[in-house]
């Protein structure tokens, strides 16, 4: 599902450039669920936003499902993200004048779905995450728990492989919390690939596979396996 080669970012604030990333290694395969964990600064979000092609990296590679990520065009990456990723926020980002159905609804927009069909599957969403007599509700007359599985409705509108979290229980009391990641459990086992982004060390416990950063490096990953060989190895070891 997912494969980085000497991963790099930096970003250029006046005369400083500041490394966030520095070489990073990984194969996530389709139905892992993992955790990425690491102090404030060590690049656990700009790695999360490179791996759901909201930014693209200053070097190295990215490969998607098999597809390079990291020459793609800014239309490109939209397209890519519509169908391959979804996204849950530890802020939910929930457009506060619309219903949970009409905010599970808004991915399928894009997709050029007619209004019933959009409708019908926000719905059976809805009613999957225990919200189906929430349906018309807003989120200023939903609990924090009722928010997040609204957010996670909505990522699941448009069927993707890859589901990122970005600290989606930071603001929910503990029995919440394990709520959503029940869910983020169940789905593993139907075969979505989930990488929770967090600094709570018993969220990341939950998860089958940690990775640690450190100062845009990976620190530890306990199911590190051997990067693949560059496809052309085979071809230059024959020529």
């Amino acid at each position: 599902m997912i494969q980085t080669q000497q991963l790099r970012k930096s970003y250029t604030m006046g005369r400083v450039t500041v490394e966030a990333l520095r070489g990073i290694d990984l194969r996530i395969g389709q139905g892992e669920y993992v955790a990425i964990l690491g102090p404030s600064g060590s690049g656990k979000s700009t790695l999360m936003h490179l791996l759901g092609c909201l930014d693209t990296p200053t070097s190295g590679r990215y490969l998607l499902d098999g597809r390079p990520v990291e020459g793609l065009t800014r239309n490109e990456l939209a397209r890519l993200r519509n169908r391959k990723v979804g996204f849950v926020f530890q802020s939910f980002n929930l457009l506060a004048h619309a219903t949970a159905l009409g905010n599970v609804e808004l991915p399928l927009i894009y997709r050029n779905s007619s209004g019933r069909e959009r409708r019908q599957r926000a719905a059976w969403l809805l009613e999957r995450v225990g919200l189906g007599d929430r349906l018309h509700h807003r989120p200023n007359e939903m609990s924090g728990g009722e928010r997040q599985r609204v957010a996670l409705a909505r990522a699941l509108a448009g069927e993707p492989d890859l589901i990122l979290a970005d600290e989606p229980t930071g603001n929910l009391d503990t029995a919440t919390g394990d709520e959503v990641v029940a869910l983020f459990e169940q789905l593993v086992g139907e075969g979505k690939t989930i990488i929770i982004v967090t600094h709570d060390e018993d969220i990341a416990r939950r998860a089958r596979r940690i990775i640690r950063l450190r100062d845009g490096r990976v620190e530890e990953d306990t199911g590190k396996t051997p990067p693949a060989r560059d496809p052309g190895d085979s071809a230059r070891g024959n020529a």
